[in-house]
């Protein structure tokens, strides 16, 4: 038997969790939800009608919300030479090169974003089985891998996001804090979900959107009307 707290129990009562809800009001359900302990980040989960076992189907890419996602990115990069000391007058987390990658070797994983130098990627292959599973693997495609490496650090500062499809079809990918008021968060949600619905692959046959999903840190599942909010965002 899993226990419920007090919390929990209230805040699964105030809605019911097989009913689609339009994002109005499954954003002011969540907010209302709200623990006072902390500010909690809301989360946007799409479950997309494609398969990324093959690369044509692979939905991913970059963005940089409205309003941010109201956290301080942590970021590192590899480098040397310049471009480490590029890296280091931009404030970074972490720079480094050989060394850097011992430490994750080591199971040091206190970031968000890994930006390297493409002539550091032969280095950086060694842990791509640690940084890919997580989705911090360096990619030029998310814009991480980079000779321009004060744009990267400066865009990823000012909240830019990389998402892409895990390999249940799923995108999961922050939009915000519960602290933003409504339009905010709104904003960021069509910003997203505009970006998912541009990214779709041609090959992808079907109902390309199966379900979405809202939630925060410690609060429950919203679902969305999918369809509602696909039109709602094309609406603009």
């Amino acid at each position: 038997m899993v226990f419920k707290s007090k919390r929990v129990k209230k805040n699964e009562a105030a809605f019911n969790k097989d009913n689609p809800y339009p994002v109005e009001e499954a954003v002011d359900l969540l907010k209302g939800m709200a623990t006072p302990k902390f500010d909690e980040t809301i989360e946007l989960h799409v479950k997309l009608g494609v398969d990324p076992r093959h690369a044509d189907q692979v939905v991913r890419g970059t963005i940089i919300l409205p309003h941010g996602i109201g956290k301080k990115v942590r970021i590192i990069v590899f480098a040397k030479g310049e471009g480490e000391k590029v890296a280091q007058d931009n404030g970074v987390d972490a720079v480094g090169s050989e060394e850097l990658i011992e430490k994750i070797k080591n199971g040091w994983l206190d970031f968000d974003v890994a930006i390297a130098q493409p002539e550091m990627m032969k280095d950086v292959g060694k842990i791509a089985k640690i940084l890919g599973p997580r989705g911090m693997m360096p990619n030029p495609k998310a814009g991480t891998v980079t000779k321009d490496i004060e744009k990267a650090i400066k865009e990823f500062k000012s909240g830019k996001l990389e998402y892409r499809v895990d390999k249940t079809s799923i995108i999961h990918i922050p939009i915000g804090k519960l602290s933003f008021s409504r339009d905010q968060i709104i904003d960021n949600l069509k910003a997203m979900f505009s970006a998912i619905l541009k990214a779709k692959p041609p090959s992808a046959k079907g109902q390309y959107v199966k379900s979405v999903f809202l939630t925060s840190t410690m609060g429950p599942g919203i679902k969305i009307d999918g369809q509602a909010f696909v039109n709602y965002v094309k609406q603009g």
